[in-house]
Order: structure tokens, then C-alpha cells, then sequence
């Protein structure tokens, strides 16, 4: 189940677990990323706390969490080369794994034609 956020980052949910990374139209907005800080496995986030954050040569921006849950995995491979996120923002590119409290939650974020109205 691929879902989005007005924030503007994905999830890809198998069942009670979500691969999260930022869409292809904010890694556009931001530019080429230089720099990828993840959070460390274990942490424990609510919707909507700063998870991530990326910089490029625009602009930092942070990666919120799209809903309650506990990092269990995150990509190492982006912080040694963030053109990945650039490159490949919903495949190679994902940021973190996160275990989530209640699947259910995911009902309130938007699918992708909704995301795709969102940035028209």
C-alpha cells in the first residue's frame, strides 16, 4: 500500500511495517542533496517529529515521521551518497523503516492521485 503526506515523503506499507523516503517532486525542490542525517535505529517517533534531515546545495529541510512508530532499519547506503535520493527517491533512495503503532493510521494520508492533486 503506497501512501503520501502533504509533507510530501512516501510509505510503502507491508503490513505493519512502512519503508519511508521523500517523492520525486520534493527531491526536485530541493535540488542535489550533499548531505543525508538519519535517525538511529530504535528511536521512537510521533507523527509528525523531525526524523531526518536533508541538505543540498539550496536548502535543509527535515524529513518528518508520518506516523507513529519505531525506526527498525535505515539506509546507509543514501548517507554515503545522497544523489541517490535524487536519483532514485522511491526506490534505492528510502530513508527508514518504521514499525508502526497502528496501521490503521495510514487511512488518514493520502493516496496518489490525492498526492498528485496536492502539488497540481
Amino acid at each position: 500500500m503506497l501512501k503520501f503526506t502533504e509533507e510530501h515523503e512516501w510509505l510503502n506499507i507491508e503490513g505493519d511495517v512502512a519503508t519511508v523516503g521523500i517523492t520525486a517532486h520534493a527531491a526536485g525542490q530541493l535540488g542535489d542533496l550533499v548531505f543525508v542525517e538519519l535517525p538511529d535505529v530504535g528511536a521512537v517517533f510521533s507523527k509528525g517529529d523531525d526524523a531526518a534531515t536533508v541538505e543540498s546545495v539550496k536548502a535543509a529541510s527535515e524529513v518528518y515521521c508520518p506516523l507513529d512508530g519505531e525506526i527498525t532499519e535505515i539506509n546507509e547506503a543514501i548517507t554515503a551518497d545522497p544523489e541517490l535520493v535524487n536519483s532514485d527517491p522511491t526506490g534505492a533512495g528510502w530513508f527508514f523503516k518504521l514499525k508502526l503503532k497502528n496501521v490503521a493510521d495510514a487511512d488518514g494520508l493520502l493516496d496518489e492521485s490525492g498526492y498528485k492533486e496536492l502539488i497540481g
